[in-house]
């Protein structure tokens, strides 16, 4: 089990609260709660070691595009960048509605 955090700059947007996904084989969930600070903050306990870098591209890739400010919580059990990618997508969308 590892556990990265990494913190990003934001819009002054705030997200809203969002829950998406289930920690399971190959699968993750997300929790999301809007931040205090202008930054966008990310935690991911993930079962598979020696990924930071991909975590960090996959975050900065998404962020581009969605700079909100949030507290992002992820849980992963094995998911790849596209199933990643696919559930920060669908948080927005969660989170927009």
């Amino acid at each position: 089990m590892e556990i990265l955090a990494f913190e990003f700059p934001a819009a002054a947007e705030k997200a809203r609260r969002a829950h998406i996904g289930v920690v399971g084989s190959g699968d993750l969930e997300i929790l999301m709660d809007p931040s205090t600070d202008a930054k966008t903050h990310a935690k991911i306990q993930t079962s598979v070691a020696g990924f930071a870098t991909t975590w960090k591209a996959v975050l900065e890739r998404f962020l581009a595009q969605h700079p909100e400010a949030a507290n992002i919580e992820i849980n992963d059990f094995g998911a790849t960048p596209g199933t990643v990618a696919l559930r920060l997508q669908q948080m927005v969308e969660v989170s927009r509605s």
